[in-house]
C-alpha cells in the first residue's frame, strides 16, 4: 500500500513539474544559449524527450524492448538491482564499495530506460528507473560531492569510475530532458560546475573516457547558463594532453593498424568535435573525422559498424561486434550530425539502427549477445572470442557475465526516436531520421503536430500531416538520403524542386492546419565488394589474445578473401540460415552459395519483391516486407575460424537463385559471400 501511495505521489509531482514547465521552450533556451556563448553555432538541437512519439513498426519494436530486457533489466541481475546504491555486493568487478563495473553498467541501462519509459509513458518504467535516479539526485543534494554521492571526491580520480560518472550523467540528463524536475538540474549543477575534464595519454584510448563526462556538462550549461561549467570545457581544451592528443589524430599514419579499445574509440572520438563550438577550434573537428577514418579503414563492416573483438578487430566477415558499440557509434555519430549539420551522420545513424542494431537483441527483447558477426553459420562458426570468453555469442537475459552490453543495448532505440526530428537555429524543425513517428513542438506560440507516415526503410513513402491551430511560418529541413539518386518532395500534391545543401533540402514558407507533405526516396540495389583482412598486427592481437593459440594463429595469418554483399536503399541483406530459435539453427539448412551478379546489370540478376509490412512488427524472417531474388551459384565452401570465405573468386557452380532478406531479421545469415568469376570487379 505505502509503494502504491508512493507511486501515486510520485506522478502527481511529476505531473505538476511538467504542467509547470510547459511555459518554458526547454529547447529554445539550448539555442539562446548557444547564440550567445558558442564561437561557432551548432545546426541541430535535439527536442525533449517525449516530443517525438513513436509509431508504426517502431513502436512495436520499443514497446517489445520495454517489455524486455530494458523494462525487467533489474530482476535479471543483482548489478541492476543494487547499482548506485552506495553499497557493496557481490557480483563481477564490484568493489567493496559499491563502485567499479557497475558504475559503467547500470548507468547504460537508468539512462536507455528513463528514455524509454517516458516515450512509451510506461508507467511502470517511470517508476523503477526514477526511484533510482532519484537515489543520485538526492545523494548529491544532501552533500554529495560527485554523482558517486556515497564517497569522497578522491573516487572520480580513479579512470573507471570516472568513466560510469559520465555516463551517469547522461543518465540524469535524460531523466531532466524527459521531467524537467528542478532537483535534477540543481544536482547536475553542484558536480558540474568544479568538475575537471580528466584525461590521459594512452593509444588503446581507455583512459581517455573520463572526457566523455562533457556530454552531460555541454547540456547542464545549456540549460543552467552556469557559464563556470563551460569555461571547465574551454580550460580542458587548452591543456597540454588534449592539445596533444588533437594533434595525434590530425597526423595519423593512416596505414598504421589501429589499436584502439573498440568502445573507447566510439566513445571518445566525438569528444573534440564536441569542444569546437566553445573554441572555434576547427583542428578539433578535424580531429574526430579523422580518428573515425582511420577506424573505418580497416575495420568497418557492412552493418555500419565497426568490428570490435574489444579492440578494433580488422575487415572479416566472422569478426565480431560488439553491442556496445551500436548504441555508442549511434551516440557519437548523433553530437557530430548537430555540430556540422551534414546528413552524411544521419546515414550513418540509419545504417547502424536499421541493420546492427536489431542483430544482437532476440526477436522478443528477452535475451541478448554480447557479440555478433555478418557470417553466422551456427553456434560453433564463429567460435567463442577469447575476451571476455565463453558464452559471449549466446543469446542470453545478460549476454555475458561481462555486463556492459546487456546494459547499453537499451539506447539503442530511444536514442534513435529522440533524435527523428530536431530544432534548427533559425526556428524551425529538421527530418533528421525517417521512419513512422509523431512529432510535437511549441513553434511561435503555436503548437505544432507533424504525423509522419511511413514503413521506411521498407518503403520509400513518407506521408507527412501537420497540425496546428493558427498558420505557422517557419522552415522545415528534410534530409536527402546520401543513397537516394532522385528524391520527390511534394506539398500538398506540388512537386517542388529544391537544391540541398549538405544533404538536406529547406523548405521556408506559411504552413497551414492539414497541410500535407509527400517524401519519396525511390531505392536502388547496389552490391559492393572488397577483401577480408588479417587482424591488426598489434601488441593486443600479436600475443594471441593472452594466450589462446587459435586466436593467435588467425592473428598472424594473411588474409585476402573477397567478398561481396547487397543492400537495397539503406537496408543490408542477408540470406537468411534458418533458426530455431536464436541459439539454435536449422541443420539442414545449406549456405553454400557464392553470389554471381553482374554489376552492370543488377536489375536482371536481382528482382526486388515487397510484401505488405505485418500488424505487428517482430523481426521474424517470415515477416520480412522486402525481399531480393539474387543470381547466385552453389558451390564448394567450407568456411573455418581462420578463413571464412574462399581466397579467390569461384568459378565453377550450380546456376540458381537465392533469397535474401534484411539483415536485421536473421539471427544466422550470410551476409558477405563468396564471388564468382564472372562478378569479380577486384581484379
Amino acid at each position: 500500500m505505502k509503494k502504491t501511495i508512493s507511486f501515486l505521489f510520485l506522478i502527481f509531482y511529476l505531473s505538476t513539474v511538467c504542467a509547470q514547465s510547459k511555459a518554458i521552450d526547454f529547447t529554445e533556451k539550448k539555442i539562446e544559449r548557444y547564440k550567445q556563448d558558442a564561437k561557432v553555432k551548432p545546426v541541430f538541437i535535439p527536442l525533449e524527450i517525449g516530443d517525438i512519439t513513436p509509431k508504426g513498426w517502431i513502436l512495436d519494436w520499443a514497446t517489445t524492448a520495454a517489455n524486455g530486457i530494458t523494462g525487467h533489466l533489474d530482476e535479471y541481475n543483482d548489478v541492476y538491482k543494487h547499482g548506485w546504491k552506495g553499497f557493496g555486493f557481490k557480483a563481477r568487478g564490484v568493489n567493496e564499495d559499491g563502485t567499479g563495473w557497475p558504475l559503467e553498467q547500470c548507468s547504460y541501462w537508468l539512462d536507455g530506460g528513463v528514455k524509454l519509459a517516458y516515450i512509451l509513458k510506461d508507467s511502470a518504467l517511470i517508476r523503477k528507473t526514477s526511484e533510482r535516479l532519484n537515489m543520485v539526485v538526492n545523494g548529491v543534494l544532501k552533500g554529495g560531492e560527485t554523482f558517486i554521492y556515497w564517497k569522497p571526491y578522491s573516487i572520480v580520480n580513479d579512470a573507471f569510475n570516472n568513466w560510469g560518472h559520465g555516463l551517469m550523467g547522461r543518465a540524469l540528463i535524460s531523466y531532466y530532458e524527459a521531467t524537467h524536475d528542478p532537483k535534477i538540474l540543481e544536482a547536475l549543477v553542484k558536480v558540474y560546475k568544479k568538475f575537471p575534464l580528466q584525461n590521459d595519454v594512452d593509444e588503446s584510448m581507455a583512459l581517455n573516457r573520463g572526457t566523455t563526462n562533457i556530454d552531460a556538462m555541454t547540456e547542464t550549461f545549456l540549460l543552467s547558463g552556469n557559464k563556470s561549467i563551460r569555461d571547465s570545457i574551454v580550460a580542458y581544451s587548452k591543456r597540454k594532453v588534449a592539445i596533444d592528443g588533437v594533434n595525434y589524430w590530425n597526423h595519423l599514419d593512416k596505414d598504421k593498424d589501429f589499436n584502439g579499445h573498440g568502445v573507447s574509440f566510439y566513445e571518445i572520438l566525438r569528444v573534440p568535435a564536441m569542444m569546437y563550438p566553445w573554441t572555434g577550434n576547427k583542428e578539433e573537428l578535424k580531429a574526430t573525422e579523422n580518428v573515425l577514418d582511420w577506424g573505418e579503414r580497416k575495420s568497418l563492416l557492412p552493418n555500419g559498424v565497426c568490428s570490435s573483438e574489444e579492440y578494433l578487430a580488422g575487415r572479416g566477415s566472422i569478426r565480431g561486434v560488439e553491442t556496445c558499440n551500436i548504441p555508442t557509434s549511434m551516440w557519437s555519430f548523433l553530437w557530430i550530425l548537430r555540430v556540422t549539420g551534414d546528413s552524411k551522420w544521419s546515414d550513418k545513424i540509419e545504417n547502424v539502427f536499421f541493420n546492427a542494431g536489431p542483430a544482437p537483441a532476440a526477436r522478443d527483447f528477452k535475451t541478448m549477445s554480447y557479440y555478433h558477426s555478418s557470417n553466422r553459420f551456427s553456434t560453433k562458426l564463429p567460435g567463442v572470442i577469447p575476451v571476455p570468453g565463453d558464452g559471449d555469442m549466446d543469446y542470453t537475459d545478460h549476454g555475458h557475465n561481462v555486463l556492459c552490453c546487456v546494459g547499453n543495448i537499451n539506447n539503442t532505440i530511444p536514442d534513435y526516436i529522440s533524435n527523428m526530428w530536431m530544432a534548427t537555429m533559425d526556428n524551425g524543425l529538421a527530418a533528421t531520421l525517417y521512419g513512422p513517428c509523431s512529432v510535437s513542438k511549441e513553434i511561435n506560440n503555436t503548437l505544432l503536430t507533424i504525423d509522419c507516415k511511413s514503413s521506411y526503410p521498407f518503403e520509400d513513402k513518407i506521408e507527412m500531416k501537420m497540425k496546428m491551430s493558427q498558420n505557422i511560418e517557419m522552415p522545415l529541413y528534410f534530409r536527402i538520403p546520401e543513397w537516394c539518386k532522385k528524391s520527390i518532395v511534394k506539398i500538398n500534391g506540388k512537386t517542388i524542386v529544391l537544391k540541398p545543401e549538405n544533404g538536406f533540402a529547406k523548405i521556408s514558407r506559411v504552413w497551414k492546419n492539414n497541410d500535407n507533405i509527400t517524401l519519396v526516396f525511390p531505392m536502388s540495389l547496389k552490391v559492393q565488394q572488397g577483401r577480408e583482412n588479417a587482424y591488426p598486427q598489434t601488441e593486443y592481437f600479436l600475443k594471441g589474445y593472452f594466450g589462446c593459440e587459435k586466436q593467435k594463429t588467425a592473428a598472424n595469418t594473411t588474409v585476402n578473401n573477397p567478398y561481396q554483399y547487397v543492400s537495397y536503399g539503406p537496408l543490408l541483406f542477408s540470406l537468411p540460415i534458418a533458426d530455431i530459435n536464436e541459439n539454435q539453427v536449422n541443420s539442414s539448412a545449406k549456405y553454400n552459395y557464392a553470389l554471381d551478379i553482374n554489376k552492370k546489370h543488377l536489375s536482371k540478376d536481382i528482382q526486388v519483391v515487397k510484401k505488405p509490412m505485418p500488424d505487428q512488427w517482430s523481426w521474424q524472417i517470415s515477416q520480412a516486407p522486402v525481399l531480393l531474388q539474387v543470381k547466385a551459384k552453389e558451390i564448394n565452401w567450407e568456411p573455418s575460424q581462420a578463413q571464412p570465405l574462399l581466397s579467390a573468386p569461384v568459378a565453377e557452380g550450380k546456376a540458381t537463385t537465392i533469397t535474401l532478406i534484411p539483415y536485421g531479421c536473421t539471427k544466422f545469415r550470410v551476409t558477405m559471400f563468396p564471388i564468382t568469376t564472372e562478378s569479380d570487379q577486384l581484379k
